[in-house]
């Protein structure tokens, strides 16, 4: 006889149940698993990681071109022209979004604009391998076929700027301070003085920070526009350095374009609404003599 411990309640000891398992030792499956004769279904296998594989591989190319298309583009730095604010091989993220709804480039933002024709003939540029075209298609380069350019807008449709030498650049007669962003020793214009000029509606001046290093507004005078590009060719504005990762930075526009009185419709408002409210006291005024001479 086996001694035990107990509770201390005498209870019959357990006996072995009666082993009612398939033979074998085959596991039965729950009640309602694997039984499909009352309809049920048996359960799904999981899909292989590399069959989903490509579906997730090829939802991730469509959002990256949905993305290119319409929201942002990584540009490459291909010059100095912009230094110190961009150097060459920083990448720069340029918004392409709200340009859909309408938005036109501003004074002082950086844009990416296409060569608007002769700006760029003379520049050779090398054919991409198989790699980065397929990284400028999604986006992650810059499209090898289309000669880009990044300047910052100094002036929009309807101002008039020029730069005398020696002198600072003007918009709409106010002078722009623009140390915080020309490169240090840089002369605002005096390699290439000009002006004024009189920018159309629908076109902006353009200038490099690097301005004795950059081709721009100021050397393409003889272009129709003299210089000035198209709104149409603008790509959208670089608001961000996102590579290299020491060099991240914001590029929002320097306070001088903010200044009062830098608009020229703003700067024409005062005269006009003052236009506008001495036309009826004349008229009353007139109409007033013309009565009193009648009646006399």
């Amino acid at each position: 006889m086996a001694v035990g411990a107990r509770s201390g309640h005498d209870e019959p000891e357990d006996r072995p149940e009666r082993d009612e398992s398939p033979a074998g030792g085959a596991a039965v499956p729950p009640e309602g698993e694997g039984d499909t004769s009352d309809g049920g279904r048996p359960p799904r296998r999981q899909r292989s990681f590399w069959l989903e594989l490509p579906l997730l591989v090829g939802i991730a190319l469509v959002l990256a071109l949905l993305i290119k298309t319409f929201l942002v583009q990584a540009f490459s730095i291909p010059s100095d022209s912009m230094q110190n604010t961009l150097q060459r091989g920083d990448r720069v993220l340029v918004d392409k979004l709200t340009p859909w709804f309408g938005s036109e480039p501003e004074r002082g933002e950086v844009v990416v604009f296409h060569d608007p024709g002769g700006w760029l003939e003379d520049t050779v540029t090398p054919e991409p391998n198989a790699v980065q075209k397929f990284l400028s298609f999604i986006g992650l380069m810059p499209s090898s076929e289309e000669k880009d350019l990044i300047k910052r807008v100094i002036a929009v449709g309807g101002d008039t700027v020029e730069c005398k030498e020696n002198g600072p650049v003007t918009v709409n007669g106010k002078s722009l301070d623009e140390k915080s962003f020309i490169f240090p020793g840089n002369t605002p214009c005096n390699d290439k003085p000009f002006g004024p000029i009189k920018v159309p509606d629908g076109r902006i001046f353009v200038m490099g920070d690097h301005r004795q290093n950059s081709l721009d507004s100021r050397y393409h005078q003889e272009l129709p526009g003299q210089g000035t590009v198209s709104t149409d060719e603008v790509v959208g504005r670089a608001v961000v350095v996102a590579w290299p990762l020491g060099r991240w930075a914001t590029l929002p526009v320097p306070d001088t374009f903010d200044q009062p009185g830098l608009n020229a419709a703003a700067a024409m408002a005062p005269a006009a609404l003052g236009v506008a409210g001495a036309v009826p006291l004349v008229l009353w005024r007139r109409r007033r003599l013309t009565a009193g001479r009648t009646a006399g």
